[in-house]
């Protein structure tokens, strides 16, 4: 039985309980091995719904615990031969938008990374309902597609690209009213400028909504995947004015959440509600190479947010496999 506190400025964070009964917990990881970039959201028919990397194909899983996603059977959802989007699918993310489910992810083709592109596969009411291919959202090399919701803005899509930058960058685009296209024009409104996030080479990607403390965040992993350095780091909009402004953004100072307890290159991550909607879970892939790795070696670890003093989110650090945690609050 594991059980630590620790302080978060001034408020006391359990990030890992003591508890009752075994029944009531998970241990990390959560998937190991193939792991990588994953994804858990909560939905109302009482299931948490679960996707990662698995490169060739889109497969769902699905548990009424969080421990039962390590042995949930996986469904194909999707697959295709269609040479510019038949390989290196990467990053599934499931979200339910207007009374249907959607899946965004990134493919291109078999020979190179060159042509990778976001897409998105449209459901039904259910997650577990089939998926039919709804097209192609973008045409230049663009990873890592996530939804952002803005009040009085409307819902856009936060990704990586290349757009008149050098190195990749976090863009902004509008998310059209029909959930399966991208509307107006492109906005870089972070890039890897800061030293703590040029490790290897300069990069921000995987980037992912926080809604936190009354406030909307962007969380971003920094730095090259092949590093231990890989890291998350958090953009906060000022919730004022247009979130397609660069000036709207501020940076961390520095990494919010990085390598400890022998988990390295601590990245690419999601989050999730609990069920009673009390509190936050992070979901994020991490690799035992101390070198850092970026293939199916990642493993996907969940651990519940802390708050600071401030009202802002505190991510903690990465704990041991041997932490027994609390299941999310129902």
């Amino acid at each position: 039985m594991f059980c630590s506190t620790r302080k978060a400025g001034t408020a006391l964070l359990a990030a890992a309980s003591c508890l009752l009964g075994a029944a009531s917990a998970f241990t990390n990881p959560v998937r190991r091995p193939g792991g990588s970039d994953p994804f858990i959201a909560y939905s109302g028919d009482g299931y948490y719904y679960m996707m990662s990397t698995s490169w060739t194909n889109l497969q769902l899983a699905r548990s009424k615990t969080i421990e039962g996603l390590k042995t949930a059977s996986k469904k194909v959802v999707y697959s295709t031969t269609e040479p510019s989007r038949c390989c290196n699918v990467w990053a599934p993310e499931i979200h339910y938008l207007d009374g249907n489910w959607y899946i965004y992810y990134t493919a291109g083709n078999a020979g190179n990374l060159d042509g990778q592109n976001m897409h998105v596969l449209k459901g039904g009411p259910n997650a577990w309902d089939d998926y039919t291919y709804a097209g192609q959202l973008t045409n230049s090399w663009s990873i890592d597609g996530s939804v952002i919701r803005f009040n009085g803005w409307g819902n856009y899509m936060a990704y990586s690209c290349f757009h008149g930058v050098q190195y990749q960058s976090t863009c902004l685009q509008k998310l059209g009213d029909d959930n399966v296209s991208l509307t107006g024009s492109i906005s870089v409104i972070s890039q890897p400028s800061e030293s703590w996030e040029r490790s290897g080479t300069p990069v921000q990607e995987g980037p992912v909504a926080l809604y936190y403390g009354g406030k909307t965040y962007i969380v971003y992993s920094a730095n090259y995947c092949w590093t231990p350095d890989y890291c998350l780091a958090t953009l906060e909009w000022d919730g004022r004015t247009d979130p397609m402004r660069p000036g709207a953004w501020k940076k961390s100072n520095g990494c919010v959440f990085s390598k400890a307890n022998g988990h390295y290159g601590t990245g690419h991550n999601s989050f999730f509600q609990s069920p009673d909607g009390s509190q936050t879970w992070n979901v994020y892939h991490a690799t035992s190479n101390a070198n850092g790795a970026c293939d199916d070696s990642r493993y996907a670890m969940v651990q519940v947010l802390g708050t600071n003093s401030d009202g802002s989110p505190n991510f903690g650090t990465p704990l041991p496999f041997s932490a027994n945690i609390a299941e999310p609050s129902q």
